[in-house]
């Protein structure tokens, strides 16, 4: 009959035939009962195993090899299927084959060491300099307005990360060095350069600061109440105020750190020096900030190369 599978494997513990949709039941069963995975969870595995059945055809579970499964991957990424998803879809293939060798007698698991396309970097989004400046220059009344115009300029001065910023100290800015000393990841310490208009908003910051009870006296940028500020206030606060001035991107923290980066980079070219402001480990990873407006190099290389300039 049409649509029919073939019987899949005979189950030694239970010495009957089990077609692949039943071993798939069972195998959910199992990560439900044992696992305690989520319905959600548990609709995924479903799911991607599924698209293995149904890619495999006539071709019994047991009978798959590798190169099955790399041509199984070969057509989902062909029908636009991400990096990630195929990632994923993998990771539940083998799960999927190691409880048939548990449970069902399966000598062969096809899709060990079979990996995902590798996914595109995607490049790191960041605010155009005229949106930086819209962002920093905007003015609001009030203690919180100071000191969230502090935290921002700050973020795109030194390019910090929103973990590093929460956790500064009052003594961590230098104003005489016009520096500030950042913790990072690792618990590495470096010392990274502030701009003067950051330096001066933290000036008006910390004049604020002293007048509010009951302060934490070890964090630099705190709350109404004066504890210190949570990573998500500053997340929210950043966002409310760039859609307040109309700035159509998704501005987070990161942005900030990215826009730093960009900007400093496009100007400086020195990539060195961005990695260690940015406390970056490898310079591999300071090297995605060295894209630049296409548009903008054609025009520079039009006006400066000899043979690109126009006979008049």
């Amino acid at each position: 009959m049409a649509g029919e599978r073939l019987p899949e494997v005979v189950n030694a513990k239970q010495n009957r035939i089990s077609p692949p949709h039943e071993l798939q039941k069972r195998y959910l069963e199992h990560l439900s009962h044992e696992r305690r995975l989520s319905r959600h969870t548990l609709e995924n595995y479903g799911r991607d195993i599924t698209t293995l059945i149904d890619l495999a055809g006539p071709k019994s579970l047991r009978e798959l090899h590798v190169h099955d499964i790399r041509r199984c991957v070969a057509q989902l990424h062909g029908k636009g299927l991400g990096a990630r998803s195929l990632a994923r879809m993998l990771s539940a293939w083998r799960g999927f084959y190691h409880y048939l060798a548990r449970d069902h007698g399966y000598e062969n698991n096809p899709c060990l060491g079979i990996r995902a396309p590798k996914a595109a970097k995607l490049l790191p989004q960041a605010l155009s300099p005229d949106e930086a400046q819209r962002l920093l220059d905007s003015n609001s009344d009030g203690p919180l307005a100071v000191r969230d115009k502090a935290m921002f300029e700050l973020f795109y001065s030194s390019g910090l990360r929103l973990s590093e910023l929460t956790g500064l100290a009052p003594g961590d800015v230098n104003f005489a060095d016009a520096t500030v000393r950042v913790t990072g990841k690792g618990s590495k310490t470096r010392i990274v350069p502030v701009g003067r208009k950051a330096l001066a908003a933290l000036s008006d910051w910390l004049r604020i600061r002293a007048s509010i009870p009951w302060h934490q006296l070890d964090a630099l940028f705190v709350n109404r109440v004066g504890g210190r500020l949570s990573n998500r206030s500053v997340q929210e606060r950043l966002k409310a105020l760039a859609l307040r001035l109309g700035i159509t991107a998704n501005v987070h923290p990161h942005v900030l750190r990215h826009s730093f980066a960009s900007h400093v980079l496009q100007s400086s070219g020195d990539l060195r020096a961005v990695q260690e402001m940015l406390g970056h480990v490898s310079i591999s990873t300071t090297q995605i900030y060295t894209h630049l407006d296409f548009q903008h190099l054609a025009k520079v290389y039009d006006a400066a190369h000899p043979r690109a300039k126009k006979k008049s």
